[in-house]
This record gives structure tokens, C-alpha cells and sequence, in this order.
């Protein structure tokens, strides 16, 4: 009876192999490690931001200046902001992977999503108050239906749209807990407003005179250290 019942602990052993050879869990392959649930958290915040962003820039852009006048220029899509946007998600990535600890301030994080909303909520109040005025593009050429608007958010900053924006991409980045982007897209896009407010404003002065410049006077521009 002895012999009998000793050659099954030697299946049961012979098919252990087996049994975990079988089993995913068992191979020898690299794993490639799951992203922290505050990352993905962020991930998925990041994708609805832009998602509503450029949505309702389109709707807003409909609206106002019709279907055939909305182009990708219109959404605020060019091949740098694609670049800046593909450069933020890979250091996310990369940053989640290898330095998961940096996306763990939770508290950070909260106030970048705030600003994200703040921002936002800036620059849709300032294109619904501006209606037909407020475009994408810079306009060279005085149009009858061309009128400056002092007045609701324009009381308080003469770009709020430049604001709002500037807010909101910091704050997506923030929100990310990205800290090389955070930094690289608050130089570049403040370097990019310093630029284009004075371009601007020189054909607001050759359409609107002391109009303007009166306006100029006593409202801020709205983002630091432009006035």
C-alpha cells in the first residue's frame, strides 16, 4: 500500500511546473509598472480640461462668426501648442514611471485644477461679453462692425482672454504636477503676450484713437508685468 501512494506527491510536484508556466504571473518578461491612481487621476483631468477648452471655443467660435469661419486657428490648435501639449503628457508619463512621488501633492495639484477652472471661466466670459468683436486672429483692417468693448470683464483688464488662457495653461500643468512644464509654459506664453498685446494694441490705437489710449490709461492689460 506503501508503494502505491508514493509516485503521487512526484505528479502532483511534476505538474507544479507545468501549472505555473501556464500562469501570467509567472513570466520572466519585463513588467511595465502602473501608473500611481493620483497620476491617472491627473491624466484623465488633463484630457476633459482640453476636451471642454477647444470644444467650447468652437461653439462660442460658431456662434459668433459663423460654421465656414471656424478653422483650427480658431479651436487655438498649431503645431507648437500641439508640441508644448505632446512635451507635457511624456513628462507626466515619464515623471509617473520613474519619480511617482512628484505626482503625489495632491494639494498642488487641486490648486492647478483651480486654476484651470478660474481660467477658464475668464476667458468665456470675456469672448461672450466681446460676441462678435472677440476673434482669433489680429485685426489690421478697420471693420464697420469693428467696436471697442469697456465694458463687464473689460472694466477690470483689457485682455481678458490673454488672462484667462495664460491661467488655464499654467494651471493644466500645475494641475499635472509637472513641474518642467509649469515653468516652460509661463515664460514662453508670457513671452508670447508681451509680444503680441503691443502688436495688437497698435492697430486698436489707429482704429479707436484716444478712445483708446484713454481705456489704456486707466485699465491694466491684465497679465504681470504687461501694461
Amino acid at each position: 500500500m506503501r508503494h502505491l501512494l508514493l509516485p503521487a506527491p512526484r505528479q502532483r510536484q511534476a505538474a507544479l511546473p507545468a501549472a505555473q508556466a501556464l500562469s501570467p504571473s509567472a513570466s520572466s518578461g519585463p513588467q511595465i509598472p502602473a501608473l500611481p491612481m493620483a497620476a491617472r487621476t491627473q491624466a484623465w483631468q488633463f484630457a476633459a480640461a482640453l476636451v471642454f477648452f477647444h470644444g467650447s471655443e468652437y461653439v462660442l467660435a460658431a456662434a459668433f462668426h459663423g460654421h465656414s469661419n471656424v478653422t483650427a486657428t480658431s479651436l487655438l490648435i498649431s503645431k507648437q501648442y500641439v508640441l508644448a501639449m505632446s512635451f507635457a503628457m511624456v513628462e507626466h508619463l515619464t515623471e509617473s514611471l520613474f519619480f511617482p512621488e512628484i505626482k503625489g501633492y495632491l494639494f498642488v495639484s487641486n490648486i492647478g485644477l483651480l486654476m484651470v477652472l478660474v481660467g477658464e471661466i475668464i476667458r468665456k466670459i470675456a469672448v461672450v461679453t466681446a460676441g462678435r468683436a472677440f476673434t482669433h486672429v489680429i485685426r489690421i483692417q478697420y471693420e464697420d462692425q469693428h467696436q471697442l468693448v469697456t465694458h463687464g470683464i473689460y472694466r477690470f483688464m483689457r485682455h481678458p482672454g490673454y488672462s484667462g488662457f495664460l491661467l488655464w495653461a499654467v494651471g493644466t500643468q500645475v494641475m499635472l504636477c509637472n513641474p518642467v512644464s509649469t515653468v516652460v509654459f509661463a515664460l514662453v506664453l508670457w513671452r508670447f503676450f508681451a509680444r503680441r498685446i503691443p502688436y495688437e494694441e497698435f492697430f486698436l490705437r489707429q482704429f479707436f484713437g484716444s478712445q483708446y489710449e484713454e481705456y489704456a490709461r486707466k485699465v491694466h492689460s491684465g497679465l504681470p508685468f504687461i501694461n
